[in-house]
């Protein structure tokens, strides 16, 4: 008589197979949530007015616009449905949230099919990161790149 099939190892050596939908979901739902709830403050405290939130440090004692100037009056428009205005604020956080809604979406799926995300990302790709937020913060601070300033 054979021998039964070895059962298949767990997705990584030394972790558990996939457990309960609802503990695979916790992780990628409490994201979301967290997620909505600072859109929901934003979109509901103006940041346009001034008062509300804290002046960005960098702007404030050297006039110079860093990456994340304007990324609150970008995502007060982005969920207000306006995305001239949000790209106007802050292109780069745009493409962030775009990011951030595929990355997110790619977890839940893999969350319900009870397969583990590992974002294992070169180092090459943080450089090119971190090199495009640097280009993004010097042009948007340049006369002939105003469009990207908030």
């Amino acid at each position: 008589m054979p021998s039964p099939p070895p059962s298949p190892p767990a997705p990584f050596p030394g972790e558990p197979g996939p457990g309960p939908l609802t503990r695979r979901l916790a992780a990628p739902l409490v994201t979301f949530a967290g997620v909505a709830a600072a859109f929901a403050f934003v979109g509901t405290v103006d940041p346009n007015e001034p008062g509300h939130y804290p002046v960005c440090p960098l702007l404030r004692f050297t006039g110079i616009y860093c990456p994340g100037c304007g990324g609150l009056r970008s995502a007060h428009a982005f969920i207000h449905g306006d995305l001239t205005t949000a790209l106007g604020s802050n292109a780069m956080a745009v493409v962030g949230y775009g990011v951030f809604a595929v990355v997110w979406v790619v977890w839940l799926i893999r969350a319900v099919r009870g397969v583990p995300v590992r974002i294992a990302v070169a180092p090459v790709w943080w450089w090119a990161l971190g090199g495009l937020g640097l280009i993004f913060s010097v042009v948007r601070n340049l006369p002939f790149g105003s469009a990207l300033a908030p």
